[in-house]
C-alpha cells in the first residue's frame, strides 16, 4: 500500500490593499464637525461632506459603541434609529467611517479637531510615547503628559467659538477637566449633567440659544454594557432601547433652523473566549519575540519592536496572524491611508505609530492576559476596519 503524505495548506496571508481603509476627506468622523462649522460661516474650515444642507443650529449627539451595523441589525430595539437610516421625518441617514483605529480616544480627537490620526496625534488605545519610550494611555491619559504638547491644534469648538458660534458642549461632570476633553472637545463652555434625559434637554435649550449655534452631546454607557456584556446580550439591548429614547426626546425638542446629527465613535464585535479567538501575547513566544513595548488595543495592535528586530516581527506577526490580521509595517500603513491620506503624518506622530500594526478582519483579538488583564476579559471589543467596527451612523433630523 502506499501512502500518500497530506500537508495542511499554507494560509493565505491578507492582502493590504484589501483592507477597507477609512474614507478621510469625504466621509469620516473627521470631516462631520468642519462641514457644519463650515456651514455656519467658520473661517478656515471646508465642508467635505458635500450632502450636508448648512443650518444655523447644529447639534451632534455622540454614541459611544453604537455602530452603524448594530442599527440595522436591532430594529425592534431601536425604532426611531432606524426610522432615520432612510429618509423619513426630515432626515437622511448614511454611514461614516471612525478612522483607525476605531477606539474612543481616537475618535473623540477626530471629531473634536477635524483631523485624521496621523494629524492630531491620538494613534490608538495605548501609543508609546517617543520622547520617554513608555506606552500613553490615551484615554486615561497615563501617564500624564502636557495635553497641548501632544495634541497641538485648535479645536473646531474653539474656532466656532472665536467666530461667533454659540458653542457648548452637555456631558458626564465626570468629563469636564479630562486631558482628552481638553484637546479634542474644548471651546464654548461645558455642561456637566448626570442623566441623559438631563443632557437632552439641555442640548435643545443651549441650541435654541444662539442665533447660530453649536452643541455636542455625548452618551457612554451602551459602550460599556458592549464591552462587559457583548452586543448580543440583553444589557446592551437594553441600553440601545434606552439611546433610542434618548434620540427621540432631543429631536422633538429642536428649535426653529436646526439640524441633529446622531453619531459614533466606533462599533463592536464580540470575541469568544477561546484559544482559537484570542492570542495571548503574554504566552506566546512567538509574538512577543523582539517586541519591546505592546500597544493599541485587542483588534488593532501597535507593536514596537527592539530597536533592529523590525523585519523580523513583522515576518513573524505576518506569519502568525496574517491570514486573520492585516499586518502592516509603519510605512505600508501610512502609504495605504490607514492613519490619515498618504503624506500627510506629522513629524511628531510617527514615533507613536507602532513598527508594525495588526488590524483584525476576523472575529479575533490579541490578548494580553498578565499585562492587560481587564481588557483582555472584555466581551465586546473594537479598533479594527470591519464594518461592524468602522461604519458609524450620521442619522439627521432637521427643522
Amino acid at each position: 500500500m502506499v501512502h500518500s503524505a497530506w500537508q495542511e495548506p499554507e494560509p493565505v496571508l491578507l492582502d493590504l490593499d484589501g483592507a477597507p481603509v477609512p474614507q478621510y476627506g469625504s466621509g469620516s468622523l473627521a470631516d462631520l464637525l468642519p462641514t457644519l462649522a463650515a456651514g455656519q460661516g467658520v473661517p478656515g474650515l471646508t465642508a467635505t461632506i458635500t450632502e450636508l444642507t448648512p443650518a444655523d443650529r447644529n447639534c451632534v449627539f455622540l454614541i459611544d459603541g453604537l455602530g452603524w451595523e448594530q442599527i440595522k441589525a436591532h430594529p425592534d430595539e431601536a425604532p426611531y434609529l432606524t426610522s432615520l437610516l432612510g429618509s423619513s421625518r426630515g432626515g437622511t441617514g448614511r454611514p461614516l467611517t471612525a478612522g483607525f483605529p476605531a477606539t474612543t480616544a481616537t475618535s473623540l480627537a477626530s471629531v473634536g479637531t477635524g483631523l485624521p490620526p496621523a494629524r492630531h496625534g491620538l494613534p490608538g488605545y495605548a501609543a508609546r510615547n517617543p520622547a520617554t519610550g513608555e506606552l500613553m494611555n490615551q484615554l486615561r491619559w497615563r501617564p500624564w503628559t502636557p495635553p497641548a504638547v501632544w495634541q497641538p491644534y485648535p479645536t473646531v469648538f474653539r474656532m466656532a467659538h472665536e467666530a461667533g458660534v454659540a458653542t457648548a458642549q452637555v456631558s458626564s461632570p465626570d468629563f469636564a477637566q479630562t486631558p482628552l476633553t481638553k484637546v479634542a472637545l474644548s471651546g464654548g463652555t461645558f455642561h456637566g449633567r448626570i442623566t441623559g434625559e438631563e443632557r437632552m434637554d439641555l442640548a435643545a435649550e443651549l441650541l435654541g440659544a444662539g442665533d447660530r449655534s453649536l452643541v455636542y452631546t455625548y452618551y457612554s454607557e451602551l459602550d460599556g454594557a458592549g464591552h462587559r456584556q457583548g452586543v448580543d446580550s440583553d444589557a446592551w439591548r437594553g441600553q440601545l432601547m434606552y439611546v433610542d429614547r434618548l434620540v427621540q426626546r432631543l429631536a422633538e425638542q429642536l428649535p426653529a433652523r436646526s439640524a441633529l446629527y446622531v453619531t459614533a465613535d466606533h462599533g463592536m464585535v464580540d470575541i469568544p473566549f477561546d484559544e482559537e479567538s484570542r492570542y495571548d501575547f503574554d504566552e506566546d513566544w512567538e509574538l512577543s519575540a523582539g517586541v519591546a513595548l505592546l500597544g493599541g488595543e485587542g483588534r488593532a495592535r501597535h507593536v514596537y519592536a527592539v530597536p533592529g528586530a523590525e523585519a523580523d516581527v513583522l515576518t513573524v506577526w505576518r506569519e502568525v496572524l496574517g491570514d486573520r490580521f492585516w499586518v502592516a509595517s509603519r510605512e505600508e500603513a501610512l502609504a495605504l491611508g490607514w492613519f490619515g491620506a498618504p503624506g500627510e503624518c506629522d513629524e511628531r506622530v510617527l514615533g507613536r505609530i507602532g513598527d508594525v500594526i495588526a488590524a483584525a478582519r476576523d472575529d479575533v483579538a490579541i490578548i494580553a492576559s498578565r499585562t492587560e488583564v481587564n481588557e483582555s476579559a472584555l466581551t465586546g471589543m473594537h479598533g479594527s476596519m470591519t464594518p461592524a467596527e468602522q461604519f458609524v451612523p450620521l442619522l439627521e433630523v432637521r427643522t
